[in-house]
C-alpha cells in the first residue's frame, strides 16, 4: 500500500469536505425557486431515485418530515410497477441522479410530466436528460468522487444530502418551525421528551412520603426507607408542606447527636424546600435539582398542598438527562 491507511482516510475527507464547499456556488436562483415550489406546494413533495441516489432520498425524506415538510419516497424502479399512484395532483416532485441518464430515471421523466407535477432534478450534470427534462435544476456537481477509482458515489451522494439538508434547513425557517414543532414530531426520543414531559407524568406512581412535624426520628427512618426516594415530606395536619428530610439529613444527625430517643422531624427537616408543580416539564425540574444540587423535588400544588417527591433517578429514566 503506497499509502498509509491514516493518509487515505484524511484524503477522503478533504476530498468530500470540497465537494461540499463547492456547493455553494450552486446556491442560486434555481435553489431558490425549489425551496418556493416546495412551499407553496398543497401536496406533498415525492422523492424518487435509484441506487445510492435513493438512499440519500431516503434520508432526505425523513429529515423534511421530521421538520414539518410533508414528503415521501417513491423508488424509480417502482414507479413504473405501480407505485406512480402515490403522486397526486398537487405533489412536487423531485428527482435524484448523479449522472441524470439512468434507465429508469429516464423512462419516469415523462410520465411525471404528463402528470403535469413540478419536476426538480437534483442531479451532478448539468447537460444530462434529467436537467433538461426538469423544471428547476438543484445542482450537485462534484469535481471528483472520493473513491480512488473515480467510480463509487462518496462525495457525489455527499455532496446530495447535503443540498438535502439546506433544503430542509430553508424551509424549516420559512414555515417557522420551532423546536416545539420538532418535539411533536419526536416524541419518543430525547430532544421530544425534554419538550413535553411533565413532572406529573413522572412522580405519580412513587410512593408518597410524608410525617409530621412531631414524628419522631423511628417514623421519619421507616419512610424514607419504605419509599425508596431518599427523602420524605414534613407537612401539617393538612397537609401543606413545611420541610423535607432526606437521608442526608439523617446521617448528618446520627454524626452529631449521640441520644436519639427525641429526636423529631422538626429537628432535622430543612424549611422551605424547593417544590415544583406538576405541570411543571421535567427539564425544569432537572434544572432545579441541578441549580441546587439535590435528588429530590416535594410536588405540591401552587398552594403548597403535598402532592408526591419527583427524584433524580426518574429523570435518567426517561433520558432526560
Amino acid at each position: 500500500m503506497s499509502e498509509s491507511i491514516e493518509k487515505i482516510g484524511k484524503r477522503t475527507i478533504q476530498l468530500e469536505a470540497a465537494s461540499i464547499a463547492g456547493l455553494e456556488k450552486f446556491i442560486d436562483e434555481n435553489f431558490e425557486k425549489a425551496v418556493k415550489a416546495i412551499q407553496i406546494c398543497k401536496g406533498r413533495l415525492v422523492i424518487s431515485g435509484v441506487g445510492k441516489s435513493a438512499i440519500i432520498g431516503q434520508k432526505i425524506v425523513a429529515t423534511l418530515n421530521s421538520t414539518g415538510t410533508p414528503a415521501l419516497f417513491m423508488h424509480a424502479a417502482d414507479a413504473i410497477h405501480g407505485d406512480l399512484g402515490m403522486i397526486q395532483k398537487d405533489d412536487v416532485v423531485m428527482l435524484i441522479s448523479k449522472s441524470g441518464e439512468s434507465p429508469e430515471i429516464k423512462v419516469l421523466v415523462p410520465l411525471i410530466k404528463n402528470f403535469g407535477n413540478v419536476l426538480i432534478g437534483m442531479v451532478g450534470i448539468e447537460d444530462s436528460y434529467l436537467a433538461k427534462q426538469a423544471n428547476i435544476i438543484l445542482n450537485t456537481t462534484v469535481s471528483k468522487e472520493a473513491c480512488p477509482n473515480n467510480l463509487a458515489p462518496t462525495s457525489s451522494t455527499t455532496a446530495q444530502m447535503v443540498m438535502g439538508d439546506a433544503l430542509a434547513v430553508c424551509l424549516m425557517e420559512l414555515n417557522g418551525f420551532t423546536g416545539k414543532d420538532f418535539a411533536k414530531y419526536h416524541p419518543g426520543g430525547n430532544l421530544g421528551k425534554r419538550m413535553y414531559l411533565r413532572v406529573e407524568d413522572l412522580y405519580a406512581g412513587n410512593s408518597k412520603p410524608k410525617v409530621l412535624q412531631d414524628s419522631l426520628l423511628k417514623e421519619v427512618i421507616l419512610q424514607i426507607s419504605q419509599s425508596r426516594l431518599g427523602a420524605t415530606a414534613v407537612v401539617d395536619e393538612n397537609d401543606y408542606v413545611i420541610g423535607i428530610v432526606t437521608d442526608g439529613d439523617v446521617r448528618r444527625m446520627l454524626e452529631s447527636i449521640d441520644d436519639l430517643h427525641l429526636i423529631k422531624a422538626s429537628d432535622i427537616q430543612t424549611k422551605h424546600p424547593k417544590i415544583i408543580q406538576p405541570d411543571a416539564l421535567a427539564v425544569h425540574a432537572l434544572d432545579l435539582m441541578r441549580g441546587n444540587d439535590i435528588s429530590q423535588l416535594i410536588v405540591a400544588t401552587k398552594d403548597g398542598r403535598y402532592l408526591g417527591i419527583l427524584h433524580l433517578h426518574e429523570l435518567i429514566k426517561e433520558g432526560i438527562i
